[in-house]
């Protein structure tokens, strides 16, 4: 389908920065955006708190306004609006699942931690805020256990993709993982906090 003159204006106004055309593209798009985020995570068997799907959402719409919606001028019109921009809220949702897989797998098993995990939950911070920690601490690790933690949870690849890519037997991807995931369990432990602010109230500014 062609890129519609109704969407065609209304990207005109918002690379223009026209008042109100932002607040018409949220309108218009941000059902597509909801829609998007329920299906992948129900495709990738991730339940979503409706908190979740709120802090998603934010993501996906800082993502198209960033560097002056370079996502949004990047747009050829060679399909419909809705269907790039489906695409793009896919691939970034599947992003930010797998960095909150990661970020999960990292937290340390204690009552204290998961009380504090809660805690952060409620303003959406603990999951962007563990993927830093996942970042600087896959430094930490040799080689093959870094990219086998990367592809896994920074990309979402699954153990067949990864073991094709790394030439390694499929049935070692497990135990290459648990390996890797007490040892970044071990470095959490004694890694300092890390702040940051909710990506939602960054939306609103």
């Amino acid at each position: 389908m062609a890129l519609t003159n109704l969407d065609r204006d209304l990207l005109k106004r918002c690379l223009a920065r026209h008042p109100g055309a932002w607040n018409d593209f949220v309108d218009r798009y941000l059902g597509l955006v909801y829609h998007v985020i329920h299906h992948t995570a129900h495709l990738r068997s991730t339940p979503l708190r409706p908190e979740d799907v709120e802090d998603l959402a934010a993501e996906v719409l800082l993502q198209i306004i960033a560097r002056d919606y370079a996502m949004l001028r990047e747009f050829r019109g060679a399909s419909s609006l809705a269907t790039y921009l489906t695409v793009v809220a896919r691939r970034i949702c599947v992003q930010e699942l797998a960095k909150r897989s990661a970020a999960r797998e990292v937290q340390p098993a204690n009552e204290e931690t998961m009380k504090e995990v809660e805690a952060e939950g409620r303003d959406g911070a603990s999951g962007l805020e563990s993927l830093e920690e996942v970042e600087r601490l896959l430094g930490r690790l040799p080689g093959r256990e870094r990219e086998v933690v990367r592809l896994y949870y920074i990309e979402g690849r699954s153990y067949e993709e990864i073991s094709t890519e790394l030439n390694l037997p499929v049935n070692s991807i497990g135990p290459v993982l648990s390996r890797a995931r007490k040892k970044l369990r071990k470095g959490v432990k004694s890694a300092p906090p890390v702040h940051r602010r909710n990506p939602a109230t960054r939306a609103e500014e």
